[in-house]
């Protein structure tokens, strides 16, 4: 059973180290930064997807606009304990899987 690329791809995730990583591909403040030609962007994605689905899903969502995906590098964010419920029902946070997408040289999202 095929999956729908809004079911692996839930969301962009904005914060401000993918806001950098986002703009790399215009930083010029030293060499070794200059050579990031291709745009990076973040997602939020099903815990269960692999690398090619991703990939696929991304290509899928944003066909409009001709993107194509080069790499995708995953993290697993391990579930916090926290105790906010009282010293008896300690809670968690979810598990959260993050994507970070490569695109080729000229496709952007934006």
């Amino acid at each position: 059973m095929q999956k729908s690329p809004y079911e692996i791809i839930k969301e962009r995730y904005i914060t401000e180290k993918a806001t950098v990583l986002s703009n790399l591909k215009n930083a010029t403040s030293n060499k070794c930064v200059a050579r990031c030609e291709n745009p990076k962007y973040v997602f939020l994605v099903d815990p269960r997807a692999n690398k090619k689905e991703i990939a696929h899903a991304v290509e899928e969502i944003y066909s409009e606009k001709n993107v194509r995906v080069v790499a995708v590098n995953t993290i697993l964010v391990k579930p916090k304990e926290y105790n906010r419920r009282g010293r008896m029902n300690p809670g968690r946070d979810k598990l959260l899987k993050k994507a970070i997408v490569t695109l080729s040289v000229g496709s952007s999202i934006e």
